[in-house]
């Protein structure tokens, strides 16, 4: 999103097309001295503050005509003016031309939209602008100016599922004045406080200029440490006024899902435009940026004219009730959060993502050394052998029996492609069965299955248990990707998982659609549907639920039974159901669910058996 002044400029070229076409339509219907090419002139100048131009096409004092359009756009804080000629009627030496107006406030609200009239007059043969207040507006009379009041909404927390906010208040300092109390010295106020905070004088300006003399005016919100190393400098700018707020910004886990939270800075509002202004807070990641809209709303507005002597209310011009903020309800499941911190909390690099089984809604990320959102959900992953049980469901379709003996040597060769064991695995008899290989992750004997099945099967298996399908989330993720499998080569890497990416949350899906017997897409925000609070089209279309072959998964189910038992994944009490998987640099998968909850682990030179377990223990206590 572009800041402000290319904003700017953008509606000044399109008001002067606009008033060019309108006065082209014109010029037909009129002789050369009709009064049209005044009108013009004066709205062209008014708009593109050429004010010179629109001075002298008035009857009035041209410095004070200059004063009073210069005060209009800092008195609404105006980003720009937009006028469409109507009509304009000539009677003898008088004439009157009506226009439309279009005001840019710059808050996220409709436009202003008024229409009014320029009454002008012959004056030495010459059209003028019979100049008063009422000129800039109907209802502005002489000893009026324009302001804009309005009320900013409190920033709304971020909830867990159980509508719990997911962070816990800060005090933000917000630095601003009372108009009435600066007097005249506001632009000297003003100029002082933009040396110490680096803000736009001029933005500072409009904003105290516009805004009633008797109310606090915010300026600039600063966090702790900003504020206490500027405290000193603020302190010395008389006039300047400091308001302590707390505000729901500070995030708890999972941190970077909820994201932070920071004031305004001069750079961020050039950038963002729009709603925000100097002294807002704006997300600066995870949801409280992709929900920054819903959660801060848009301030209700109203365009009020004052009496100069008394500071009063004189009328109401318009007004805008504003987009109401609201609060954004996730599924992340505080138990289940802990539990995930409390498990990496002893590995140097890991993810754990958990999801509940039947709903693919997200209960907790929990990772060390790794980012929640760029790794946990949207990272890509070589899957290793935790692709087995995607390349098991094929199979299965296929026949192959879970008792069917395969060997399990230390190095095999398929279609040209050579495999090996991890040096450290334990080796199986040649007796084993199918499902003994695919409990230890036999790397040699999987591969040696890729001639029992189609890449069509394998790919098919893979989409039904969610990978490749085109879910969204507000936040980055990724979920998984296959390879073209174009021979036995190509199907054999793919089972040991060499040739296909993951993340942690599109495995800890797998482990849910074999838990629940159906895929579903990942959940993590409930309300709104949306994070575009100002879009009109509806919610995106998620994928559609994938359901697996009954006796397929009772069979897998089966196979990851075995996969558990015995291992530090059952840790604790209750059915375990997983694999531990091995995959390249070190890196170990465990995936798997107890109970409600699916879960996939990721860790480098640890073992993910061990965080599966430590997790699903924590759950239990």
């Amino acid at each position: 999103m572009r800041g402000r002044p290319m904003r700017r400029a953008r509606r000044i070229l399109a008001a002067t097309a606009t008033l060019a076409v309108a006065s082209t339509t014109l010029t037909g219907c009129f002789e050369e001295s009709s009064p049209h090419d005044a009108v013009r002139d004066f709205l062209v100048g008014w708009q593109s503050e050429d004010y010179e131009l629109a001075a002298g096409r008035t009857d009035g004092d041209p410095a004070k005509v200059r004063k009073a359009l210069e005060d209009a756009k800092l008195e609404l804080d105006a980003a720009s003016f937009r006028f469409k000629i109507t009509g304009i009627s000539v009677a003898g030496d008088e004439s009157t031309a009506d226009f439309h107006a279009e005001v840019d406030l710059g808050e996220n609200n409709p436009l202003w939209e008024y229409e009014s009239k320029l009454p002008l007059h012959l004056v030495d043969g010459a059209w003028k602008v019979r100049w008063s207040p009422s000129v800039l507006h109907p209802q502005l009379k002489e000893g009026q100016r324009f302001a804009v009041d309005t009320e900013p909404k409190p920033r709304q927390p971020v909830l867990d599922r159980a509508n719990d906010p997911l962070q816990s208040d800060t005090v933000l300092y917000v630095a601003g004045v009372v108009p009435d109390k600066l007097g005249e010295r506001a632009e000297e106020v003003v100029a002082k406080l933009s040396d110490v905070t680096g803000y736009a004088q001029d933005r500072l300006l409009s904003r105290v200029r516009s805004s009633p003399p008797d109310k606090f005016v915010p300026l600039v919100t600063f966090g702790r440490s900003r504020y206490q190393s500027m405290q000193a400098k603020l302190g010395a700018i008389d006039g300047i006024e400091i308001d302590a707020q707390e505000q729901p910004v500070n995030p708890d886990a999972p941190r970077q899902i909820v994201g932070t939270v920071s004031a305004l800075t001069p750079e961020t509002e050039q950038k963002l435009g729009g709603p925000q202004r100097a002294g807002d807070s704006v997300g600066r990641s995870g949801l409280q940026q992709a929900y920054q809209d819903y959660l801060t709303g848009s301030t209700e507005t109203k365009v009020i004219t004052l009496d100069l002597k008394t500071g009063r209310q004189v009328a109401q011009l318009e007004e805008w009730p504003g987009r109401q903020n609201v609060s954004v309800k996730t599924t992340i499941d505080r138990t289940a959060q802990a539990s995930a911190e409390q498990a990496v909390a002893e590995t140097q690099t890991s993810a754990l993502v958990a999801v509940q089984r039947d709903t693919g809604e997200i209960l907790a990320v929990g990772t060390k050394g790794l980012h929640q959102e760029r790794h946990a959900l949207a990272g890509k992953f070589p899957a290793g052998t935790a692709f087995s049980i995607v390349a098991a469901d094929a199979l299965l379709k296929e026949q192959v029996s879970p008792k069917q003996r395969l060997a399990c040597p230390q190095e095999r060769t398929v279609g040209g492609a050579k495999f090996a064991n991890a040096a450290h695995s334990t080796p199986l008899p040649a007796s084993a069965t199918f499902q003994e290989n695919f409990a230890k992750g036999c790397v040699t004997a999987l591969a040696s299955l890729a001639r029992r099945v189609s890449a069509e099967g394998l790919l098919k298996s893979a989409q039904t248990l969610g990978l490749e399908q085109p879910w969204r989330l507000p936040l980055k993720s990724f979920s998984g990707k296959l390879p073209k499998l174009s021979s036995d080569a190509d199907k054999a890497k793919a089972i040991a998982g060499q040739n296909v990416q993951v993340s942690p949350l599109s495995m800890a899906l797998v482990a849910a659609a074999v838990a629940s017997g159906t895929w579903r897409p990942p959940v993590l925000v409930t309300e709104p549907k949306t994070p575009d609070a100002t879009a009109t089209a509806p919610p995106v279309t998620q994928p559609a639920p994938q359901q697996l072959d009954p006796k397929v998964r009772a069979t897998l189910q089966t196979m990851m039974r075995a996969g558990a038992a015995g291992t530090p994944a059952q840790a604790g009490k209750g059915k375990v159901y997983g694999i531990a998987a091995t995959a390249p640099e070190g890196m170990t998968w465990w995936v798997g669910w107890q109970g409600n909850v699916a879960i996939a682990v990721l860790a480098k030179n640890h073992d993910a058996r061990a965080v599966a377990g430590d997790f699903f223990a924590g759950l239990a206590n």
